[in-house]
């Protein structure tokens, strides 16, 4: 997929094209497009990437400079994700600090908390772990039980979290926390910064289908962080969290486009080798998949064009993520029918194909961030009018 994005960000563009080209070379380039948002595969050579791109001022180009970042606008983000997933490059190791933890400190944390956190993000001095989900609050997290009291100077914590990306790599984890233990669902939650290395932390890594431990749950025994490390306002944590996941839902789409199409592709010339576009109905099942991922296209393309005007997305936004997690999961379904009996041999200590690992992986797409039973009520609810859900 090309696409121009206008002569204003050429130059932007051309020198971001050479460098990558001069960068992408050597270990690098043999870990072209390995990792995911539930894949830790490689990490010591993606972070090794990520600090080659602090060291070209790569990270954060549309944070403000006075942080580290370039201070450039939406569309130079864009464009640097979209050329950035045209080449396939190794997925980002600090993508939970970049695209989640740092946009939310730009949008609601202190002065303080900008100048201390944001500049050892861009250079790759500190990762980033989220705690959100909880083993009884998942898609809900209204239903947060974790709880946090005031102690003097510093916020005491205690509860679980699950689900943690890179979690066992976190230097620090940002914790939705309950801090009013008489209120319910979205009333008296916080934001806390919450160091990883301190005494009461416990972070067990969660090992998935694929072999990866990129998952981990998080215990809190009367953990302490600072006073000063709520991000927002005490009790307001449920606007804060809901700006993360604005975020997480609107910036991801487009390098996830990119290699479904090159899975997509991948497909068809499968389908070719194995002789099975002669069967009429599997071929219909191959176009199929080729239209969903050019859907995808298309409605990135619409997203990616009312946030450059200044719009608030359509309704497309909203269903996007289900309609890719779903599609996705149908995709390598297919392809793991057309493999045959390839596609069930793995290699020595579990070693997996792409194709396989692309497979497991995508199973849990329609879960995390947001599940399809969360994304379907909203989309009911929301964009529809339909009524809500009765809650118990």
């Amino acid at each position: 997929m090309e696409l121009d994005f206008g002569p204003a960000v050429r130059d932007f563009r051309d020198e971001l094209r050479d460098w990558l080209a001069e960068h992408l070379v050597g270990e690098f380039a043999e870990h072209r497009g390995v990792g995911g948002p539930t894949d830790g595969a490689a990490w010591e050579v993606r972070l090794a990437w990520d600090r080659e791109l602090a060291a070209g001022n790569w990270l954060g180009v549309g944070w403000p400079q006075e942080y580290g970042g370039r201070g450039l606008g939406l569309l130079e983000e864009i464009v640097f994700e979209y050329e950035y997933a045209r080449v396939n490059a190794p997925y980002r190791a600090t993508v939970n600090a970049l695209d989640l933890l740092g946009p939310m400190l730009l949008r609601m944390g202190s002065e303080a908390q900008r100048k201390r956190f944001l500049p050892p993000i861009l250079a790759v001095e500190e990762l980033w772990g989220q705690g959100f989900s909880e083993p009884g609050a998942g898609s809900d997290l209204a239903s947060v039980r974790t709880r946090a009291e005031r102690d003097g100077d510093a916020w005491v914590v205690n509860g679980q979290k699950v689900w943690t990306s890179f979690g066992i790599h976190a230097d620090w984890l940002y914790v939705l926390t309950r801090t009013d233990p008489d209120s319910r669902r979205h009333k008296g939650l916080t934001m806390l910064l919450v160091p990883a290395g301190r005494p009461g932390v416990e972070i067990r890594p969660i090992r998935n289908l694929a072999g990866q431990d990129e998952f981990a749950e998080v215990f809190l025994s009367d953990a302490r962080t600072d006073a000063d490390m709520v991000v927002g306002e005490v009790g307001q944590g449920w606007r804060t969290a809901m700006a993360t996941l604005g975020i997480e839902r609107g910036t991801t789409l487009l390098p996830q486009q990119l290699t479904f199409e090159r899975e997509a592709e991948a497909l068809i010339g499968l389908a070719r080798e194995r002789g099975a576009l002669d069967d009429p109905m599997l071929r219909r099942r191959i176009v199929d998949a080729w239209i969903s991922v050019r859907i995808m296209r298309t409605t990135n393309l619409r997203t990616i064009a009312e946030l450059t005007a200044g719009r608030t997305p359509g309704p497309q936004a909203t269903t996007a993520k289900l309609y890719a997690s779903t599609r996705h999961q149908q995709l390598g379904h297919l392809a793991m029918e057309l493999a045959g009996p390839a596609g069930q041999i793995v290699g020595e200590d579990y070693g997996l194909g792409t194709r396989q690992r692309s497979f497991l992986l995508s199973l849990a797409e329609t879960i995390y961030g947001g599940s399809s039973e969360i994304q379907r009520n909203i989309i009911g609810e929301q964009v529809l009018g339909l009524p809500k859900e009765p809650r118990p």
